[in-house]
Protein backbone atom coordinates (compact mmCIF):
# COMPACT_ATOMS: atom_id res chain seq x y z
CA UNK A 1 0.00 0.00 0.00
CA UNK A 2 0.63 3.89 -0.30
CA UNK A 3 3.68 5.00 2.02
CA UNK A 4 4.80 1.28 3.48
CA UNK A 5 7.96 0.34 2.81
CA UNK A 6 8.86 -3.04 0.60
CA UNK A 7 12.27 -4.15 0.90
CA UNK A 8 11.94 -6.38 -2.61
CA UNK A 9 11.23 -3.32 -4.36
CA UNK A 10 14.52 -2.34 -4.83
CA UNK A 11 15.20 0.68 -2.68
CA UNK A 12 17.89 1.41 -0.68
CA UNK A 13 19.27 -2.12 -1.52
CA UNK A 14 22.99 -1.02 -1.48
CA UNK A 15 22.57 -0.61 2.16
CA UNK A 16 21.28 -3.92 3.35
CA UNK A 17 24.19 -6.54 3.99
CA UNK A 18 24.84 -9.69 1.05
CA UNK A 19 23.11 -12.29 1.50
CA UNK A 20 25.01 -14.67 -0.83
CA UNK A 21 27.39 -16.95 1.18
CA UNK A 22 29.55 -16.73 -1.78
CA UNK A 23 29.87 -13.13 -1.53
CA UNK A 24 33.17 -12.35 0.37
CA UNK A 25 31.34 -9.20 2.01
CA UNK A 26 28.93 -12.01 3.43
CA UNK A 27 28.78 -12.02 7.15
CA UNK A 28 27.10 -15.10 8.75
CA UNK A 29 25.88 -13.07 12.12
CA UNK A 30 24.01 -10.40 9.92
CA UNK A 31 22.25 -13.23 8.20
CA UNK A 32 18.40 -12.37 8.32
CA UNK A 33 18.88 -9.25 9.82
CA UNK A 34 19.18 -10.62 13.36
CA UNK A 35 18.47 -7.29 15.80
CA UNK A 36 21.44 -6.62 18.49
CA UNK A 37 19.75 -5.54 21.40
CA UNK A 38 21.90 -3.77 24.18
CA UNK A 39 21.76 -5.00 27.76
CA UNK A 40 23.29 -5.22 31.40
CA UNK A 41 24.84 -8.36 32.76
CA UNK A 42 22.65 -9.95 35.64
CA UNK A 43 23.90 -9.79 38.82
CA UNK A 44 22.36 -13.03 39.54
CA UNK A 45 24.96 -15.06 40.19
CA UNK A 46 26.27 -17.41 37.57
CA UNK A 47 23.45 -20.06 37.70
CA UNK A 48 20.79 -17.16 36.48
CA UNK A 49 22.14 -16.44 32.82
CA UNK A 50 22.20 -12.70 31.85
CA UNK A 51 18.65 -11.60 30.83
CA UNK A 52 18.85 -9.86 27.77
CA UNK A 53 15.96 -7.16 26.86
CA UNK A 54 13.33 -7.85 24.54
CA UNK A 55 13.26 -6.46 21.29
CA UNK A 56 11.03 -6.52 17.70
CA UNK A 57 12.45 -8.57 15.21
CA UNK A 58 13.96 -6.79 12.89
CA UNK A 59 13.85 -8.95 9.81
CA UNK A 60 11.20 -11.30 10.63
CA UNK A 61 13.17 -14.43 11.45
CA UNK A 62 12.99 -14.08 15.36
CA UNK A 63 17.07 -14.09 15.80
CA UNK A 64 18.25 -11.87 17.98
CA UNK A 65 21.82 -11.02 19.78
CA UNK A 66 22.74 -9.42 22.80
CA UNK A 67 25.13 -6.90 23.27
CA UNK A 68 25.89 -6.75 27.38
CA UNK A 69 27.47 -3.72 29.23
CA UNK A 70 25.75 -0.99 31.14
CA UNK A 71 22.17 0.23 30.24
CA UNK A 72 23.54 4.04 30.42
CA UNK A 73 26.26 6.28 30.18
CA UNK A 74 28.39 7.19 32.79
CA UNK A 75 27.25 10.93 32.47
CA UNK A 76 23.54 9.38 32.52
CA UNK A 77 24.21 7.52 35.63
CA UNK A 78 25.69 10.75 37.29
CA UNK A 79 22.71 12.52 36.44
CA UNK A 80 20.50 10.06 37.64
CA UNK A 81 22.03 8.89 40.82
CA UNK A 82 22.69 12.90 42.11
CA UNK A 83 18.50 12.98 41.18
CA UNK A 84 18.58 10.08 43.41
CA UNK A 85 20.32 11.16 46.32
CA UNK A 86 19.02 14.65 46.07
CA UNK A 87 15.15 13.21 46.77
CA UNK A 88 16.27 11.20 49.77
CA UNK A 89 17.14 14.02 51.07
CA UNK A 90 14.08 15.17 51.25
CA UNK A 91 11.96 11.95 51.30
CA UNK A 92 14.69 10.10 53.73
CA UNK A 93 13.76 6.64 52.41
CA UNK A 94 17.02 4.95 51.41
CA UNK A 95 15.37 1.75 50.18
CA UNK A 96 13.89 3.81 47.10
CA UNK A 97 18.06 5.01 46.73
CA UNK A 98 18.64 0.87 47.02
CA UNK A 99 15.82 0.21 44.45
CA UNK A 100 16.87 3.09 41.85
CA UNK A 101 20.25 1.90 41.78
CA UNK A 102 19.22 -1.91 41.40
CA UNK A 103 17.09 -0.63 38.24
CA UNK A 104 19.72 1.62 36.75
CA UNK A 105 21.83 -1.36 36.50
CA UNK A 106 25.12 -0.69 36.03
CA UNK A 107 27.74 -2.09 38.81
CA UNK A 108 30.61 -0.52 36.82
CA UNK A 109 29.77 2.01 37.84
CA UNK A 110 29.05 1.75 41.46
CA UNK A 111 31.67 3.98 43.12
CA UNK A 112 30.03 7.01 41.25
CA UNK A 113 27.18 6.51 44.22
CA UNK A 114 28.99 6.92 46.83
CA UNK A 115 31.41 9.56 45.56
CA UNK A 116 28.55 11.49 44.51
CA UNK A 117 26.56 11.55 47.74
CA UNK A 118 29.43 12.49 50.21
CA UNK A 119 30.17 15.51 47.79
CA UNK A 120 26.69 16.43 47.89
CA UNK A 121 26.58 15.97 51.43
CA UNK A 122 29.60 18.12 51.82
CA UNK A 123 27.88 20.91 50.38
CA UNK A 124 24.71 20.60 52.80
CA UNK A 125 24.26 20.83 56.66
CA UNK A 126 24.46 18.01 59.33
CA UNK A 127 21.27 17.01 58.61
CA UNK A 128 22.07 15.75 54.82
CA UNK A 129 25.40 14.49 56.22
CA UNK A 130 23.79 11.77 59.11
CA UNK A 131 21.50 11.19 56.06
CA UNK A 132 24.68 10.69 53.85
CA UNK A 133 26.34 8.52 56.27
CA UNK A 134 23.46 6.35 57.07
CA UNK A 135 22.68 5.82 53.42
CA UNK A 136 26.16 4.33 52.81
CA UNK A 137 25.16 1.68 55.78
CA UNK A 138 21.86 0.76 53.50
CA UNK A 139 23.68 0.31 50.21
CA UNK A 140 26.66 -1.89 51.81
CA UNK A 141 26.86 -4.28 50.91
CA UNK A 142 24.58 -4.66 48.49
CA UNK A 143 23.86 -3.13 46.35
CA UNK A 144 27.51 -1.69 46.87
CA UNK A 145 29.95 -4.17 47.65
CA UNK A 146 33.65 -3.99 49.55
CA UNK A 147 35.19 -2.99 45.96
CA UNK A 148 32.70 -0.54 44.92
CA UNK A 149 32.83 1.53 48.31
CA UNK A 150 36.78 1.83 48.50
CA UNK A 151 36.73 2.99 44.98
CA UNK A 152 34.14 5.49 45.54
CA UNK A 153 36.27 7.32 48.58
CA UNK A 154 39.69 6.88 46.54
CA UNK A 155 37.26 8.64 43.79
CA UNK A 156 36.13 11.34 46.20
CA UNK A 157 39.71 12.08 48.09
CA UNK A 158 41.28 12.02 44.03
CA UNK A 159 38.93 15.08 43.53
CA UNK A 160 39.26 16.73 46.56
CA UNK A 161 41.85 19.86 45.61
CA UNK A 162 38.53 20.75 43.40
CA UNK A 163 36.07 20.13 46.19
CA UNK A 164 38.01 22.84 48.31
CA UNK A 165 37.60 25.49 46.43
CA UNK A 166 33.34 25.42 46.73
CA UNK A 167 33.79 23.93 50.26
CA UNK A 168 36.80 25.04 51.85
CA UNK A 169 36.44 22.26 55.58
CA UNK A 170 35.83 19.42 52.65
CA UNK A 171 39.17 17.53 53.72
CA UNK A 172 37.63 17.33 57.68
CA UNK A 173 34.50 16.44 56.34
CA UNK A 174 35.61 13.75 54.21
CA UNK A 175 37.97 12.66 57.02
CA UNK A 176 34.64 12.47 59.00
CA UNK A 177 32.71 10.51 56.45
CA UNK A 178 36.29 7.73 56.40
CA UNK A 179 36.21 7.66 60.32
CA UNK A 180 32.23 7.28 60.40
CA UNK A 181 32.37 4.60 57.00
CA UNK A 182 34.54 2.62 59.58
CA UNK A 183 32.53 2.76 62.22
CA UNK A 184 29.51 1.75 60.37
CA UNK A 185 31.54 -1.61 59.13
CA UNK A 186 30.98 0.12 55.80
CA UNK A 187 34.99 0.73 54.96
CA UNK A 188 37.51 -1.73 56.30
CA UNK A 189 40.11 -0.20 58.36
CA UNK A 190 42.71 -1.99 56.02
CA UNK A 191 41.71 0.66 53.46
CA UNK A 192 43.06 3.59 55.30
CA UNK A 193 46.77 1.81 55.89
CA UNK A 194 46.87 0.76 52.58
CA UNK A 195 45.93 4.50 51.51
CA UNK A 196 48.21 5.85 54.01
CA UNK A 197 51.38 3.84 52.48
CA UNK A 198 50.43 5.08 48.81
CA UNK A 199 50.14 8.76 49.71
CA UNK A 200 51.83 9.20 52.95
CA UNK A 201 51.09 12.17 55.02
CA UNK A 202 47.93 12.75 53.41
CA UNK A 203 46.06 15.01 56.36
CA UNK A 204 42.06 13.65 55.60
CA UNK A 205 43.39 10.19 56.01
CA UNK A 206 44.99 11.38 59.43
CA UNK A 207 42.32 12.72 60.55
CA UNK A 208 40.25 9.96 60.23
CA UNK A 209 42.79 8.11 61.90
CA UNK A 210 42.83 10.40 64.73
CA UNK A 211 38.99 10.40 65.22
CA UNK A 212 39.31 6.48 65.27
CA UNK A 213 41.97 6.56 67.71
CA UNK A 214 39.96 8.57 70.51
CA UNK A 215 38.50 7.38 73.49
CA UNK A 216 34.79 5.85 73.36
CA UNK A 217 35.08 6.53 69.20
CA UNK A 218 32.21 4.24 68.39
CA UNK A 219 29.52 6.56 70.57
CA UNK A 220 31.44 10.06 69.57
CA UNK A 221 31.86 9.28 65.79
CA UNK A 222 27.84 7.85 65.80
CA UNK A 223 27.32 11.89 66.19
CA UNK A 224 30.37 12.71 64.86
CA UNK A 225 28.12 15.43 62.76
CA UNK A 226 26.88 17.10 65.94
CA UNK A 227 23.45 17.41 67.06
CA UNK A 228 22.16 19.45 63.98
CA UNK A 229 21.35 16.17 61.86
CA UNK A 230 17.60 16.10 63.08
CA UNK A 231 18.21 14.62 66.36
CA UNK A 232 15.38 14.91 69.30
CA UNK A 233 14.80 18.38 70.93
CA UNK A 234 15.65 16.14 74.11
CA UNK A 235 19.20 15.29 72.95
CA UNK A 236 19.81 18.84 71.54
CA UNK A 237 19.47 19.98 75.29
CA UNK A 238 21.75 17.34 77.00
CA UNK A 239 24.26 18.80 73.98
CA UNK A 240 23.73 22.35 74.92
CA UNK A 241 24.15 21.03 78.67
CA UNK A 242 27.48 19.25 78.17
CA UNK A 243 28.96 22.81 75.96
CA UNK A 244 27.75 25.08 78.78
CA UNK A 245 28.84 22.83 81.47
CA UNK A 246 32.89 22.42 79.93
CA UNK A 247 32.63 26.30 78.99
CA UNK A 248 32.24 27.43 82.72
CA UNK A 249 35.19 25.19 83.50
CA UNK A 250 37.81 26.08 81.08
CA UNK A 251 36.45 29.67 80.24
CA UNK A 252 37.50 29.42 76.57
CA UNK A 253 34.89 31.48 74.15
CA UNK A 254 36.75 30.38 71.14
CA UNK A 255 35.96 26.68 71.36
CA UNK A 256 32.59 27.38 73.15
CA UNK A 257 31.79 29.10 70.10
CA UNK A 258 32.63 26.73 67.59
CA UNK A 259 30.94 24.12 69.37
CA UNK A 260 27.58 26.25 68.78
CA UNK A 261 28.36 26.48 65.72
CA UNK A 262 28.60 22.76 64.98
CA UNK A 263 25.63 22.44 66.34
CA UNK A 264 23.64 24.25 63.93
CA UNK A 265 20.20 25.41 65.58
CA UNK A 266 19.94 28.50 65.20
CA UNK A 267 16.43 28.62 65.62
CA UNK A 268 16.61 26.58 69.03
CA UNK A 269 19.73 28.98 70.30
CA UNK A 270 17.10 30.59 72.77
CA UNK A 271 17.32 27.36 74.75
CA UNK A 272 20.87 27.89 75.11
CA UNK A 273 20.14 30.89 76.53
CA UNK A 274 17.84 30.03 78.71
CA UNK A 275 19.80 26.80 80.14
CA UNK A 276 23.03 28.77 80.16
CA UNK A 277 21.63 31.75 82.76
CA UNK A 278 19.78 28.67 84.68
CA UNK A 279 23.61 26.43 84.86
CA UNK A 280 25.44 29.54 85.60
CA UNK A 281 22.66 30.60 88.35
CA UNK A 282 22.16 27.33 90.38
CA UNK A 283 26.34 27.35 90.36
CA UNK A 284 26.87 31.00 92.24
CA UNK A 285 23.91 29.96 94.15
CA UNK A 286 23.23 31.96 97.04
CA UNK A 287 27.07 32.85 97.16
CA UNK A 288 26.66 35.29 94.41
CA UNK A 289 27.21 38.78 94.75
CA UNK A 290 24.54 40.80 93.70
CA UNK A 291 27.30 43.77 93.39
CA UNK A 292 30.41 44.05 92.09
CA UNK A 293 33.31 46.15 93.90
CA UNK A 294 34.48 47.38 90.90
CA UNK A 295 31.53 48.51 88.05
CA UNK A 296 34.09 49.34 85.66
CA UNK A 297 35.72 45.49 85.11
CA UNK A 298 33.45 44.49 82.08
CA UNK A 299 31.91 40.59 81.33
CA UNK A 300 34.94 39.48 79.46
CA UNK A 301 37.53 41.02 82.50
CA UNK A 302 35.77 38.98 84.54
CA UNK A 303 36.16 35.68 83.11
CA UNK A 304 39.65 36.23 82.46
CA UNK A 305 39.89 36.79 86.16
CA UNK A 306 38.29 33.51 86.92
CA UNK A 307 34.26 35.67 88.37
CA UNK A 308 31.30 34.27 88.88
CA UNK A 309 29.60 32.15 86.46
CA UNK A 310 26.83 34.14 85.58
CA UNK A 311 29.43 36.93 84.80
CA UNK A 312 31.00 34.39 82.44
CA UNK A 313 28.23 33.19 80.78
CA UNK A 314 27.31 36.99 80.11
CA UNK A 315 30.63 37.01 78.75
CA UNK A 316 29.84 34.08 76.31
CA UNK A 317 26.65 35.72 75.01
CA UNK A 318 28.38 38.82 74.03
CA UNK A 319 30.81 36.98 72.15
CA UNK A 320 28.38 35.10 70.24
CA UNK A 321 26.98 38.05 69.70
CA UNK A 322 29.33 40.12 68.49
CA UNK A 323 30.68 37.29 66.07
CA UNK A 324 26.97 36.96 64.61
CA UNK A 325 26.70 32.92 65.86
CA UNK A 326 23.58 34.04 68.06
CA UNK A 327 21.21 36.65 67.38
CA UNK A 328 19.61 39.55 69.96
CA UNK A 329 16.51 37.98 69.52
CA UNK A 330 17.29 34.77 70.73
CA UNK A 331 19.10 36.19 73.86
CA UNK A 332 16.26 38.33 74.17
CA UNK A 333 13.64 35.63 74.23
CA UNK A 334 15.96 33.07 76.57
CA UNK A 335 15.73 35.35 79.20
CA UNK A 336 12.06 35.92 78.88
CA UNK A 337 11.33 32.35 78.82
CA UNK A 338 13.64 31.82 81.98
CA UNK A 339 11.66 34.49 83.58
CA UNK A 340 8.26 32.52 83.56
CA UNK A 341 10.49 29.82 85.30
CA UNK A 342 11.40 31.89 87.94
CA UNK A 343 8.50 30.85 90.62
CA UNK A 344 9.92 26.79 90.18
CA UNK A 345 13.80 28.53 90.24
CA UNK A 346 13.41 30.50 93.17
CA UNK A 347 12.86 27.29 95.34
CA UNK A 348 16.22 26.47 94.19
CA UNK A 349 17.97 29.37 93.95
CA UNK A 350 15.88 32.09 96.23
CA UNK A 351 18.64 35.11 94.86
CA UNK A 352 17.38 34.19 91.54
CA UNK A 353 15.57 37.17 90.41
CA UNK A 354 18.21 39.51 91.24
CA UNK A 355 20.85 37.11 89.76
CA UNK A 356 18.96 37.29 86.69
CA UNK A 357 18.42 41.37 86.22
CA UNK A 358 21.93 41.09 86.55
CA UNK A 359 23.04 39.08 84.25
CA UNK A 360 20.09 40.75 82.01
CA UNK A 361 22.09 44.29 82.53
CA UNK A 362 25.59 42.85 81.90
CA UNK A 363 24.17 41.29 78.71
CA UNK A 364 22.88 45.09 77.92
CA UNK A 365 26.23 46.31 78.35
CA UNK A 366 28.09 43.66 76.41
CA UNK A 367 25.66 44.10 73.15
CA UNK A 368 23.73 41.38 72.83
CA UNK A 369 20.55 42.92 74.13
CA UNK A 370 19.12 46.19 72.38
CA UNK A 371 19.41 48.75 75.37
CA UNK A 372 16.37 50.27 76.80
CA UNK A 373 14.76 53.45 75.24
CA UNK A 374 16.02 56.28 77.57
CA UNK A 375 13.54 57.57 80.25
CA UNK A 376 11.18 60.98 79.37
CA UNK A 377 11.81 63.85 81.36
CA UNK A 378 8.87 64.62 83.32
CA UNK A 379 7.95 67.78 81.01
CA UNK A 380 8.66 66.06 77.92
CA UNK A 381 5.95 63.05 79.32
CA UNK A 382 3.26 65.56 80.05
CA UNK A 383 3.32 67.31 76.89
CA UNK A 384 3.13 64.25 75.47
CA UNK A 385 0.32 62.94 77.11
CA UNK A 386 -1.20 66.63 76.22
CA UNK A 387 -0.92 65.96 72.65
Amino acid sequence: GKGKWDPLDGADTGDLPPTDENDPLYDDEDAGGAGYVLTSVNDGGGDHPPKAATSYDVAGTGAKKAVYGPMLTLAEFKIRATECVREYYDSGDADEVVRCIDEMRCRGYHPEVVKRAVGLGLDRGPRERELTSRLLTCLHPTPLGDDDVEAGFTLLLDSLDELVVDVPDARAMVGSFLARAVVDEVLAPAYLSARNDDHPGDEVVERAVGLLSREHCNARLEHVWGPGDGRPVAELKGVMDQLLEEYLLSRELDEAARCVREMDAPHFHHELVKRGAKIAMEKDGLDHHHSKADNGNSADADVADGGGSVDAMAALFSFLVKNAIVSEYQVSKGISRLMKLMPDLKLDVPAAPAMLDEFEGMCREGGCLPSPPPPQPPAAAETQAEA
